[in-house]
């Protein structure tokens, strides 16, 4: 039998997880302290699985 699904699944829309990301980056002042950088990381997983992993920049 499969585990049971993480807290890190995606609950929350691309738009919900975009505006953290913006927020993170406005409070840091563009520099990630390592808890940051962290909550950053954690941040573009959930973003990309929000979005399906879609990649508008691939050729």
């Amino acid at each position: 039998m499969s585990p049971s699904p993480s807290s890190s699944v995606s609950v929350r829309s691309a738009t919900e997880v975009n505006a953290e990301i913006r927020d993170l980056w406005q409070r840091s002042g563009g520099y990630l302290s390592p808890q940051d950088e962290a909550d950053y990381q954690r941040l573009l997983v959930e973003w990309a699985a929000a979005t399906g992993g879609n990649d508008r920049s691939a050729a």
